[in-house]
């Protein structure tokens, strides 16, 4: 997209973010602890990917030294 070309969706995207960024007096502090309501607020909504989705508990234990079997080493198939 040329950059001189105007572009409605985007000026309304940049407006809408003024008008967030005056309601929390332009200070970042507020905008992070603003937005953090919304996110905590609308929590049933947001999709997390696998990634970044917190860890259960079963992926969290620590297993101590005596609870580990060695693993066998795998060795890589040869593509035909």
């Amino acid at each position: 997209m040329n950059p001189a070309m105007p572009d409605p969706v985007i000026d309304e995207i940049r407006e809408i973010r003024h008008r967030i960024s005056a309601l929390c007096d332009h200070d970042p502090a507020k905008l992070v602890a603003y937005f953090q309501q919304i996110q905590a607020q609308y929590a049933d909504r947001l999709i997390t990917s696998p990634k970044s989705a917190p860890a259960t508990t079963t992926q969290s234990v620590v297993h101590s030294d005596a609870d580990k079997t060695p693993s066998q080493p795998t060795t890589p198939v040869a593509k035909s």
